[in-house]
């Protein structure tokens, strides 16, 4: 069972907290006037769309779910991936994750963003 009681995914948007962010906030964060606890993951998962997403304009088959976020640890990472690929029919059979540079700044709270399926056939 994922661990993400907190945490959100953030579906095709680039949702804001409340406030803009400052300008320079990755320059911020590099050197410490912005603390985190989180670090930053890109997730790749690979699995198999069981309903179409039109949200995300992917039928049904074998796909590629890429998703950017925020969270404590890798553990965490795949867990909030799992999590969403559940709640919109896409069931994942391997996650990939890799620490890379943040497009959106922490929150107090793990998040996804970003998140895009690519489809493929066998």
């Amino acid at each position: 069972m994922p661990r993400l009681l907190n945490a959100r995914c953030v579906e095709q948007t680039d949702e804001m907290t409340d406030h803009e962010p400052p300008a320079d906030w990755k320059l911020q964060l590099r050197f410490g006037k912005i603390r985190t606890s989180f670090k930053h993951f890109t997730t790749i998962s690979e699995g198999e769309v069981v309903e179409p997403l039109p949200d995300f304009d992917c039928d049904t088959g074998p796909a590629f779910m890429g998703m950017k976020v925020w969270a404590s640890d890798t553990d965490e990472a795949v867990d909030m991936a799992r999590a969403f690929g559940e709640r919109v029919g896409f069931a994942i059979s391997r996650v990939q994750v890799y620490e890379t540079e943040p497009e959106q700044p922490p929150r107090e709270s793990p998040f996804g963003y970003a998140i895009q399926f690519t489809s493929y056939d066998r």
